[in-house]
């Protein structure tokens, strides 16, 4: 541990999120960056200011992973790539872990509830012996599944008396999204296309962890998970940032999984991704554009939206802002799982983060 009050960090990882964390981590009097690393060879040596946007920090990138373990910083904030590239998540993390080093990450995101039955043992198993070998914890969040179907509404379902049914929803219009949503969700192809995400169980595994989370927090044990998906094809030509959908092709989607509990649904969370406000126009949309929403059937009952935005006139969409989010929730959680037993941690084992140093 640092015998400063600053925890002393390494980021793996400069993509979308890692880029905008570090430009917060160089200016928080919470963290000192001491290491960052990254798997592309053409970042390996550079100034981290320089692959960040940034005035130069007089930190080199690397690749060593030895090298960044031996650093014994207090943490590792992982912004490594998805569950597609488990084993080399799970090799970074592992090293670390064994090491005696906590680890923050947004990237295995089955993780957030590790006890989920779909989270192959060959996900689980390494870094469970890497815990116990190295006395450390692992804790993994995201924005959903994360933070926006945990945090949120089992935060909200503390304010009630009975809870009939909990709806968590993300409603956002992806013309501006980058991702790899042909694939993975069917947005831009055939109607007739079976994207991955349409297949019940990877659907349950991809995004559903948090569905028998709420579950196991209520005290109450699921019968059962089920998934629904739907598409709207357009009938008019609509660019985005990837490209152009065309008429006849998928332009929105949407799914929900569901935790059923003697016979009915109690838990679900709803995806809404549309290319263009304007597709797909009964079914929900959130009284903001690019939303996630809480609804709780109780007593009493509970609604909440909650919208990310950047008001610093960079002109950052929605969509940024809540990466940006995402990966503060991984940062911000530091001093919280350094102070807990180790093991997995999930959103169920950390106190309240009020984000200490963000008034400054």
């Amino acid at each position: 541990m640092s015998t400063s009050e600053s925890k002393r960090i390494v980021v793996w990882g400069t993509g979308y999120v890692g880029k905008m964390v570090i430009a917060e981590v160089v200016k928080h009097p919470g963290f000192e960056l001491v290491g960052v690393g990254v798997s592309n060879p053409a970042k390996v040596g550079k100034d981290v200011g320089e692959i960040c946007g940034l005035d130069p920090v007089g930190l080199a990138a690397s690749d060593d992973l030895d090298a960044l373990v031996a650093l014994r910083p207090d943490a590792l904030v992982h912004y490594g790539p998805t569950a597609q590239y488990a084993d080399e998540n799970i090799r970074v993390m592992s090293a670390f872990l064994r090491a005696g080093v906590d680890v923050c990450s947004t990237a295995m995101t089955p993780w957030v509830w590790p006890g989920m039955k779909q989270n192959p043992a060959n996900w689980i198993d390494p870094i469970t012996e890497a815990c116990e070998s190295g006395n450390a914890s692992c804790f993994t969040t995201g924005i959903d599944p994360g933070f926006a179907n945990d945090l949120f509404p089992l935060t909200l379902m503390g304010l009630c008396g009975e809870v009939r049914s909990v709806r968590a929803s993300e409603l956002l219009d992806y013309t501006s999204y980058e991702g790899d949503y042909e694939d993975e969700m069917g947005i831009g192809r055939s109607p007739d296309f079976t994207p991955l995400l349409e297949i019940p169980d990877l659907l349950i595994m991809a995004w559903g962890a948090t569905v028998p989370m709420i579950a196991s927090a209520a005290g109450i044990e699921l019968d059962d998970i089920t998934t629904t998906w739907e598409k709207w094809v357009t009938p008019t030509e609509r660019k985005t940032a990837k490209g152009v959908i065309n008429p006849g092709e998928v332009a929105a989607i949407r799914f929900t999984i569901n935790g059923i509990f003697q016979g009915r649904t109690v838990v679900q969370l709803e995806h809404v991704n549309r290319i263009g406000l304007d597709a797909a126009p009964d079914w929900p949309a959130g009284s903001q554009d690019d939303v996630y929403r809480v609804d709780i059937e109780g007593s009493p009952s509970i609604s909440q939206e909650t919208a990310f935005r950047f008001t610093d006139g960079s002109g950052r969409d929605a969509a940024a802002a809540g990466c940006l989010a995402t990966g503060m929730r991984a940062l911000n959680a530091v001093p919280a799982v350094n102070a807990l037993p180790s093991g997995w941690v999930t959103a169920l084992d950390l106190p309240l983060i009020p984000g200490v140093g963000t008034m400054r």
